[in-house]
């Protein structure tokens, strides 16, 4: 009997491990795995680039106006690394440089933004065997996933992860900073009118602070071995 290919949808705060989370949870089941938060990382970027962002100002119009202009695809090279591309462009390390993490959860707040991403994510999810995560996936992507979870860790824990990945990446900021972003993130998504981060009702929370990596993916893989099951 063959297995039944699930879609997963795994929503929670920044830095608490979901993209970690979904990157071995989709290559130990062989799913697609997708990134939603790195397509807002990247429409943030082409805003950048093109000086519509300048401190609090958003210019809404001008962004609106480009989305049509503006391609975003998944691609994998020769050797299995997976990477995304704007416009053709690879901008995998430049969308997790500091000026964008600043920026991108106004540029998600945008509606018309948002339209394009959740109709785009969609269509990369209609055959199932997937696993994406992001802030909005299980409540507006996703509504009728098969598995929905909710990740969550300390607001100390997430720090020291974001810190440890920004050293390791050669971007400099200090703690206090990444906590200054993590908190500004937290309530501009907990807070925002189009597409909020909440829990969905059907989410099994997962609280991760004091779980090794391993230990959270095995503790994941048993809910979907039930729902496989199903």
């Amino acid at each position: 009997m063959q297995t039944k290919k699930l879609t997963i949808a795994i929503d929670g705060f920044s830095s608490c491990g979901k993209s970690t989370l979904a990157k071995d949870l989709a290559s130990q089941l062989n799913y697609i795995f997708i990134d939603s938060g790195a397509m807002y990382r990247a429409v943030t970027l082409y805003c950048l680039r093109n000086n519509w962002i300048s401190g609090d100002q958003i210019q809404i119009t001008e962004i609106i106006n480009a989305l049509s202009t503006i391609s975003i695809e998944f691609k994998i090279d020769d050797q299995g690394n997976k990477s995304i591309s704007l416009n053709g462009e690879n901008c995998e390390n430049e969308i997790r440089q500091g000026h964008v993490a600043s920026s991108v959860s106004r540029i998600a707040e945008i509606k018309e933004v948002r339209e394009k991403l959740v109709h785009e994510q969609q269509k990369m999810g209609e055959k199932g065997g997937i696993v994406m995560d992001g802030r909005d996936i299980g409540t507006v992507v996703f509504p009728h996933a098969d598995l929905k979870l909710f990740v969550t860790a300390s607001i100390e824990v997430r720090v020291q992860r974001r810190f440890l990945e920004l050293t390791q990446k050669d971007i400099q900021m200090t703690l206090d900073e990444v906590k200054d972003n993590l908190v500004e993130r937290d309530f501009i998504d907990s807070n925002r009118k189009e597409s909020p981060l909440i829990q969905a009702k059907e989410a099994i929370l997962l609280d991760n602070s004091k779980m090794t990596r391993e230990e959270q993916l095995q503790w994941v893989l048993d809910l979907v071995a039930g729902k496989e099951g199903q």
